[in-house]
């Protein structure tokens, strides 16, 4: 009896193995690819018209959209409100954000829909990565911009899914047949490539780490 309990209070008193800050990482990109994937699953009709929508939490209907939506609802699956997010840097940061559409204030409609304002927003709340020609250069999670030529851009998620002949990593994206998934990563200029976690998240993820 004394062994047994000796023993019970030895196992007990064995500390739990700690979730790493890159453990949390890790675990998010994973979520976030597979939900980015899942979009591959749903008809959606390229529409990039203005729609009014609720906030926090808003979406434009779900069989409509375009590329940012897409990136939109893959982190809004994996717990990220990027209309939320961006919105809340734009109230105290607007003038750091484009002017090309003459705006004066923050508008939560449309704000996180635009390429060039992820692009702000992904540059200061995320981490900046490098571009290059180098396919290994980029890893799943990643968040991939493009210059379309004409003053278009375009914006992607990397999966883990190879490309069969490249062996790339393939990119899910809506360039206007609803949310796909290509081996297209250098097919346009890419003008910015990013990882995301939201600073909420980043939190989460070192407050569980404190709890253990």
């Amino acid at each position: 009896m004394l062994l047994a309990l000796m023993v019970a209070t030895r196992l007990t008193a064995q500390p739990r193995a700690q979730t790493t800050p890159a453990d949390f990482r890790r675990e998010f990109l994973r979520k976030f690819v597979a939900a980015a994937i899942e979009r591959t699953h749903h008809t959606v009709r390229y529409d990039p018209a203005y729609v009014r929508i609720a906030y926090p939490g808003g979406d434009v209907p779900e069989g409509t959209g375009v590329c940012t939506d897409e990136v939109i609802r893959a982190f809004r699956a994996v717990g990220v409100d990027l209309q939320k997010d961006v919105h809340q840097d734009m109230l105290v940061n607007f003038s750091a954000y484009p002017t090309k559409w003459r705006r004066t204030s923050p508008d939560p409609n449309i704000d996180h829909r635009r390429v060039p304002n992820l692009m702000v927003f992904f540059s200061r709340k995320g981490e900046v990565l490098p571009i290059t020609d180098r396919a290994e250069d980029y890893s799943p999670g990643d968040l991939v911009t493009w210059d379309l030529g004409r003053g278009q851009t375009h914006i992607g998620i990397v999966v883990d899914q190879r490309g069969l002949f490249s062996r790339r990593y393939m990119i899910v994206h809506n360039i206007g047949a609803g949310p796909k998934m290509e081996d297209v990563l250098f097919d346009w200029k890419i003008t910015g490539h990013y990882r995301y976690f939201s600073a909420q998240r980043s939190a989460l993820g070192a407050q569980q780490n404190q709890n253990r």
